[in-house]
């Protein structure tokens, strides 16, 4: 037995015998009032204001409301108001629901709204969203449920942007910068106990607007290690998963009949993030190096599983705005050598020195961006590249790569609607830690074509602002694209109600129960 093999069967035989969460002992049974989801990670921040990982925005989906919500198709409809009227290009006037109260039984009102985002566009606060709102010049409360946004110039990705859970006005005061740490939304769950990197535990709002949830309790739990979720789930001591959760045990768990899988297309978009600062990646020869050198078809079959669709960048095939178009960097390393050596990276195989240069890639201990790492890590030698794996803990992995701490790493962008999405993550004005240009590109052309394209409410016209985008954008390569994963969700066989949403949201846990048993 390989020393690789010996370890994994320690792992197991410890998960086994020693793990109090998965005892040898049968289950005890269902509890109908209770589910248990499963996270790879824990959330960093359960502040709406703040949370831009999946863990944290999926809790806050649950605990909090926006102004508007997407439903399953990806369309805007109401959800804290009952509608909206669009004066002028310039306004927009919500009228809000009435009656909505906040955990702590405060009833909603405008001035929440107004505080919600005037603490985003506070640069003391340092919203990650805060870039995502230059073009608010004014909010006004008109009277207690009814509020309008005054805008500097048109901006058609306006109602997108009112998603963001509403947060208590005097509570946030009070609370500051720890508001995440004790938070109060409107939403069908509340906050019961929060252990740091162990669990969350939300209980149902009995007092919801739109009723009270079918399920009285959620135990969010964060379990790092992928056999352990894997185990926990197939013994029901785990009851929901969705997308944390490698491709090769899609099978495994198709072909268990107390699960069931729930799949469909996604648009979450799956990258390479590179810093332009770094003096060898500012190097554009070097990027489309790296790039040819990686074969993303064989890693979609041996790695995903086939559950992922490979992209030419952040839009999905399917999307309005997409264009197909542009440049792409097929598998090709006798291409990323020659490129490597216009670069002025001489070959180590030509009497170059034992490696053109080492890169340092940052990942966390997920065993699937591990795997990833090691992969990429392999294909760069290939092309005389060496690549350095560093695993951190997620919260470390997150702030490393908000603030700009990195060379080289993977991440995704969950739930993509609008190509205003290119403004935020390759405006030179989004530089970390207020922004999510974190590789610092900059391209004067992008930021007039991404203002621009904000800027027009034609949808035909938008489409030929961003197809000039997103040709720039591959030729750049600011990133180097992947793929978009398809959506899975893996549950106890007797969950009833949950709907798969293309962005992968959580909105329909507050439907989710158990089959009823005569």
């Amino acid at each position: 037995m390989n020393k690789q093999n010996l370890n994994t069967l320690i792992v197991l035989v410890l998960v086994l015998s020693f793990s109090p969460f998965y005892s040898c002992s049968k289950s005890k049974g269902t509890d109908q009032n209770s589910l248990v989801i499963a996270f790879e990670s824990a959330p960093t921040n359960l502040d709406p204001r703040k949370a831009t990982d999946v863990p944290s925005a999926r809790i806050t989906q649950i605990v909090f409301n926006g102004l508007i919500r997407f439903d399953s198709k990806s369309n805007v409809t109401p959800d804290l108001c009952q509608r909206w009227e669009v004066p002028n290009n310039k306004t927009y006037i919500f009228y809000l629901k009435k009656g909505v109260k906040f955990h702590n039984g405060e009833e909603l009102k405008a001035s929440d709204v107004k505080y919600t985002f005037e603490s985003i566009m506070d640069p003391h606060f340092k919203s990650p969203l805060n870039g995502s709102f230059t073009f608010l010049r004014q909010i006004k409360i008109i009277d207690d449920y009814t509020i309008e946004f005054q805008l500097n110039d048109s901006y058609a990705p306006f109602l997108d942007s009112m998603s963001v859970g509403i947060v208590p006005k005097k509570y946030g005061e009070k609370l500051g910068e720890s508001f995440g740490e004790n938070p109060i939304g409107t939403g069908p769950f509340k906050i019961n106990k929060i252990l740091p990197d162990e669990s969350i535990i939300l209980e149902a709002n009995e007092s919801y607007f739109e009723g009270k949830p079918k399920i009285k309790k959620i135990i969010f739990k964060t379990v790092k290690d992928e056999t352990v979720r894997i185990l926990g789930t197939e013994k029901g001591e785990i009851n929901f998963l969705e997308n944390a959760f490698s491709p090769d045990s899609i099978e495994r768990f198709r072909d268990n009949p107390n699960l069931k899988t729930v799949e469909g297309e996604g648009t979450d978009y799956y990258y390479i993030g590179l810093n332009l600062k770094d003096p060898i990646l500012k190097n554009k020869k070097v990027r489309e190096a790296i790039a040819y050198a990686i074969d993303r078809d064989d890693i979609i079959k041996n790695l995903e599983g086939g559950t992922a669709k490979k992209t030419t960048g952040i839009l999905p095939s399917t999307h309005w705005a997409y264009e197909g178009d542009v440049r792409e960097y097929t598998f090709d390393p006798e291409k990323a050598k020659k490129l490597l050596d216009e670069a002025g990276f001489k070959d180590p195989d030509r009497g170059g020195p034992k490696t053109r240069f080492k890169l340092v890639y940052k990942t966390t201990h997920e065993e699937r961006s591990r795997k990833f790492g090691e992969v990429l890590q392999e294909l760069l030698r290939k092309v005389g590249i060496t690549l350095e794996i560093k695993m951190y803990e997620w919260g470390t992995f997150y702030d490393d790569i908000k603030n700009g701490n990195f060379q080289i790493y993977r991440l995704k962008w969950v739930g993509v609607t609008d190509p205003d999405q290119y403004y935020e993550v390759f405006n030179s004005k989004n530089y970390p830690p207020n922004g999510k240009n974190r590789g610092f590109y900059s391209n004067p052309e992008i930021d007039r074509l991404a203002e621009l394209g904000r800027k027009t409410l034609d949808t035909g016209e938008r489409k030929k602002i961003y197809s000039q985008i997103q040709k720039i954008i591959a030729e750049d390569l600011p990133y180097i694209s992947l793929w978009h994963s398809d959506n899975i969700a893996v549950m106890s066989k007797g969950l009833e109600g949950f709907v798969l949403y293309p962005r992968g949201d959580f909105t329909s846990i507050k439907d989710i129960h158990w089959e009823e048993k005569n």
